[in-house]
């Protein structure tokens, strides 16, 4: 008798039935939207889900973005090298003008929520800068320009990012310490928010 009455202890109580499984699955997905009491991010329904911001009634105008950043050497090397074109991969500076002009086309493949922009015009800056004997670091600026719907902030962001790796991977040799930073935008021209300036 002791023996049964201890076995049926432990028998587990029965599983809950499919359909209660189920509801409690679907019980955290949020049924009404958030409160939303001031600025709201654009890429987000109202039931918080990411989605592509649609465009249809927005105005066609003219739009540029400026964005700029640094990459930053750890010892003298890279800077000499690229100023004396004596790098063995080649001109760091023009493969990665090259390389920024090409991160613009390729956006809308990286980012993605971001609008394929028929880009109208590009200008890539890249600088070595520093003194003899300094560390120094390569400057980049990018301009982006089109006529459309929607800014180009995060082709010239991309461009910025894409021409800075770009020297990394020339100057590795010789600096593996290199440093990509202070990637921003820098300007805004056009849509609804006007002009913004750093």
């Amino acid at each position: 008798m002791r023996s049964s009455s201890f076995s049926s202890t432990l028998i587990p109580p029965p599983f809950p039935p499919p359909s209660f499984l189920q509801a409690r699955a679907y019980s955290t997905k949020p049924t009404t939207p958030y409160p939303s009491p001031g600025p709201k991010l654009t890429h987000l329904t109202p039931t918080g889900e990411a989605h592509m911001v649609n465009i249809t009634q927005k105005a066609v105008t003219s739009r540029t973005a400026s964005a700029a950043g640094r990459v930053h050497f750890s010892n003298p090397t890279p800077l000499t090298l690229i100023r004396t074109n004596a790098l063995k991969k080649g001109d760091v500076l023009a493969t990665a003008r090259i390389a920024g002009i090409m991160a613009v086309k390729k956006c809308p493949e990286l980012i993605p929520l971001c609008h394929p922009i028929l880009v109208s015009g590009v200008n890539v800056s890249v600088e070595a800068c520093g003194g003899e004997g300094e560390n120094g670091y390569v400057h980049i600026e990018v301009m982006v320009e089109c006529v459309g719907q929607t800014g180009v902030e995060m082709e010239a962001l991309t461009a910025v990012v894409g021409a800075g790796l770009t020297v990394v991977d020339m100057c590795k040799a010789v600096d593996k310490r290199m440093v990509i930073g202070e990637v921003r935008v820098t300007r805004k021209e056009g849509g609804r928010s006007g002009v913004f300036v750093e």
